[in-house]
């Protein structure tokens, strides 16, 4: 027998769209910490900043390095807010249980905490290029946790998912663009944080004459060379996600990453053609960052629609009660 399958609270999913976006604002303005050089704006004090939870704002390294910060405060509380929702409905068939919204939002409020201790581990240290790539991997891990919470709370096409049909493939050439997107998001934050290295190739599409060469260059090369695979990968994946009738929800994310893909080179062109203005730098920044969330919930939309992971609202009698508070389940 067909049952309707549950609609997710709207209120938990207006906390997990806020969560994910202020977590997007924070990794991108950290982003535009490390371009701008700001990393040690507030010196080696941390959490306050020379000894003030609000310091004097008179210096620009200072102030965007201090409200770095205070985005870090700000996502906190709205984890928080996505966290006490989830409590609130856990009930809820969509909320509650192994792949609910409930389960998901614990885990990014722990891992909040740990970018959030290694950054005083990054001012400790003297803001190290490995310490910038430590610290960005797990901003990034947070990112995809908050969109697991999102597409589980019916968002970014998570309520149309879970009653589609989609193949192994796709989940193959998801899997493919999130890592090359991961790869590329390392690389390019580890680039503009080495000395030299964001201007190390003087030409575009590849180094030029007038490259610095060395190390730096090695670096940057590298990281032009993953990007252009993964557009490369971008472009093929609508095309063949149509050809093999995916759903839609699976296409459309792979129509936004190919578009992504394509303004990140455009980004990327004017970056070096430009002289690398640092407006620009920060724009080819957040792209990135927006290609590598497109990317994974591609993959977990695509696992979801092939059957490799089970959401709470396809479990068994989902559609039609909920399930007690007390047999939720603690496993994430």
């Amino acid at each position: 027998m067909t049952t309707s399958l549950p609609l997710p609270p709207a209120s938990v999913r207006r906390s997990a769209y806020a969560a994910l976006f202020v977590s997007l604002v924070h990794i991108i303005f950290g982003a535009i910490v490390r371009i701008s050089g700001s990393g040690m704006g507030c010196g080696d004090n941390w959490p306050k900043c020379y000894g003030y939870w609000f310091p004097p704002l008179e210096r620009m390294d200072l102030i965007i390095e201090v409200f770095h910060r205070y985005l870090a405060i700000a996502l906190f509380i709205s984890i928080a807010v996505l966290v006490a929702s989830a409590w609130q409905h856990r009930a809820h068939p969509t909320v509650g249980g192994r792949g609910g919204v409930w389960n998901a939002s614990r885990v990014a409020l722990g891992l909040w905490f740990a970018p959030a201790l290694f950054g005083a581990v990054t001012v400790f240290t003297g803001n190290p290029a490995w310490a910038t790539v430590v610290h960005k991997l797990l901003a990034a891990s947070l990112l995809a946790v908050l969109t697991v919470a999102t597409i589980r709370a019916g968002g970014l096409g998570g309520t149309s998912i879970v009653s589609a049909k989609g193949t192994a493939k796709a989940v193959g050439g998801a899997t493919g663009a999130a890592v090359l997107a991961l790869l590329v998001v390392l690389l390019g934050g580890l680039t503009a944080k080495i000395p030299g290295a964001a201007v190390a190739c003087a030409g575009f599409p590849l180094c030029g004459e007038g490259s610095l060469g060395g190390g730096a260059q090695h670096v940057q090369l590298t990281h032009r060379l993953l990007a252009y695979l993964l557009v490369a990968h971008l472009i093929s994946l609508p095309m063949i996600f149509r050809k093999r009738g995916e759903p839609a929800a699976v296409l459309r994310a792979a129509w936004i990453g190919l578009a992504l893909g394509v303004l990140q080179v455009v980004w990327a062109g004017w970056m070096v053609t430009g002289g690398f203005p640092g407006v620009v730098r920060s724009l080819h920044q957040a792209t990135g960052i927006l290609i590598w969330v497109t990317a994974f919930a591609m993959v977990y939309l695509a696992r979801i629609a092939a059957g490799r992971t089970v959401v709470a609202s396809q479990a068994k009698g989902a559609g039609t009660a909920p399930v007690s508070a007390r047999a939720v389940p603690s496993v994430s």
